[in-house]
């Protein structure tokens, strides 16, 4: 079955995931989407479980076949989503391997937008996740050392290789983390003035893309 790895929106696909699978199978992830599209209009402390299972057509005690708890509903979410995350950044930053920067900015910016309320959990809220904390920790580390070889074989290339591995990697988690505040302020608080000059994506995505380059230069 495909995979479907350029879909942006995680509950679409969760839902293609499943399609001609067992109804227990659909079951669970019926209650997975219904936590991602109640995460786009409502806080985390918002959430039940009731509102889970009417959202996904089942009574209220159908969840604990699934699920031990609510706590253990969202680690699983967003366990997966973080994996979702990386697939889709690691095959864009493939499609264009000498300039992989700009294509896997492009597709962090769509997944951010398509999944705000997953994002804001990842972002604001993994404390209370454990297993979803580390998966997310993961997906960075990873991520910053995929960044730190790519940039480790240009400045090779251009005889430039001046940079130690430990300012290599201190660049590319501080460039993340401003990457992160800016979508968050774009995305989730929708700061008006950042909002103002950030209608236009292609700007955007050269704006980031040209401040992670210039970052990581000697």
């Amino acid at each position: 079955m495909p995979t479907h790895l350029d879909q942006a929106s995680y509950p679409q696909f969760l839902a293609v995931q499943v399609e001609g699978e067992a109804k227990g199978v659909r079951t669970a992830q019926a209650l997975r989407i219904a936590a991602c599209t109640l995460l786009e209009r409502a806080a985390l402390q918002d959430l039940t479980i009731a509102a889970i299972c009417k959202d996904a057509g089942v009574a209220n005690g159908t969840f604990y076949l699934y699920f031990p708890d609510q706590t253990h509903l969202l680690d699983d979410l967003l366990q997966g989503f973080a994996a979702f995350l990386q697939a889709g950044m690691i095959r864009a930053s493939r499609s264009s391997p000498e300039r992989s920067m700009r294509p896997a900015t492009e597709a962090y910016a769509r997944l951010f937008e398509a999944n705000r309320g997953l994002m804001k959990c990842l972002i604001h809220h993994l404390d209370a996740f454990p297993a979803a904390r580390a998966a997310f920790h993961r997906l960075n580390r990873e991520w910053i050392e995929t960044v730190v070889a790519a940039t480790r074989r240009r400045l090779a290339r251009d005889g430039c290789d001046t940079l130690s591995d430990a300012e290599l990697t201190r660049r590319a988690y501080a460039l993340g983390g401003m990457t992160d505040q800016y979508f968050s302020s774009l995305y989730l608080s929708g700061e008006p003035g950042l909002v103002d000059v950030s209608a236009d994506r292609g700007s955007v995505i050269a704006t980031l893309t040209a401040i992670w380059e210039r970052g990581l230069q000697p």
